[in-house]
């Protein structure tokens, strides 16, 4: 499923696409992450929390082979994607708060993924190979830290390198939609119902049970639609690394729910985004909007 080639181009999108991650952040993303510790720490519990909860219960619940529930687990173990920051703009969320969201999820998940993936493994009795994840994520740290460094050099190469990762991790996802599926069409077609489930059920979950966590902690509705889109939008780029590197040849079947979620998660985004959007451009018609 993943051959030689393959791998050869995914490392180098994904290279680039982390490249462009680090690139993208700045010490003042850092400053103002700590000026909000309450809302980036309800961020993070939730994506590193709730996300990987759902994720077991969707393992407890469905009848999942055990390299399907571990690509699930997986993704669920994902921070917060920079797709996110896309579709809260269109929703008309809190645009600030999903970069301060995402940033925070994606440094503190060099720590926290191996560490909740392997505690939900070991809950659920499924085997994970800990020292492949880790070296795999130490791997990505290193253009992410590089492309750190290139936009503390030069600001103007850092910007162009961020908008070339974050297109390129669009490419990444299309590119699946036109080799990755075509090349396994008969495997789609025989893998359970369940699969799907899981792959749609992940974000589709994360995404209304976020929005009921930001709303029973007081967040006004606009920043809970933003908590919302960012907890269930996750890093589906980053999951398939890390299955692809980690499993090698052998990753078709840990590779299916990462893949299906990155492509479903397109179609739900797209859908609860322009719920809000439509609450929100009513809202601004009645309320100023300090009030949303």
């Amino acid at each position: 499923m993943v051959g030689p080639f393959e791998q050869a181009v995914l490392a180098l999108m994904i290279f680039v696409i982390m490249l462009g991650m680090g690139a993208s952040l700045t010490p003042r993303d850092f400053v103002l992450t700590f000026k909000r510790p309450y809302a980036i720490l309800v961020g993070i519990v939730a994506q590193f929390g709730l996300m990987p909860l759902v994720g077991v219960a969707l393992v407890a619940l469905l009848p999942l082979p055990a390299p399907i529930a571990v690509g699930l687990l997986i993704m669920s173990c994902m921070p917060g994607g920079t797709t996110s920051n896309i579709f809260t703009y269109f929703a008309k969320g809190n645009l600030a708060l999903s970069m301060l969201m995402t940033v925070a999820s994606t440094v503190a998940g060099v720590a926290l993924i191996p560490l909740v993936l392997l505690l939900t493994a070991a809950a659920l009795d499924l085997a994970i190979p800990r020292e492949s994840v880790v070296a795999t994520l130490v791997l990505l740290l290193v253009p992410a830290l590089l492309g750190m460094g290139l936009r503390r050099l030069d600001p103007n190469a850092g910007a162009v390198t961020e908008v070339l990762g974050s297109g390129l991790a669009i490419v990444f996802i299309l590119l699946l939609v036109v080799t990755w599926v075509p090349r396994n069409w008969q495997f789609l077609l025989t893998t359970t119902p369940a699969t799907y489930v899981a792959a749609i059920g992940l974000g589709a979950s994360g995404m209304a049970l976020a929005y009921l966590l930001a709303r029973l902690l007081r967040f006004r509705r606009v920043d809970a639609q933003t908590v919302s889109l960012e907890i269930g939008i996750q890093n589906g780029p980053l999951a398939i690394a890390i299955v692809a590197f980690t499993f090698g040849e052998a990753a078709q079947p840990y590779m299916a729910v990462p893949a299906l979620y990155a492509l479903f998660i397109v179609v739900t985004a797209t859908l609860v985004t322009l719920l809000f959007r439509r609450f929100n451009t009513a809202a601004e018609q009645r309320t100023p909007k300090g009030l949303l």
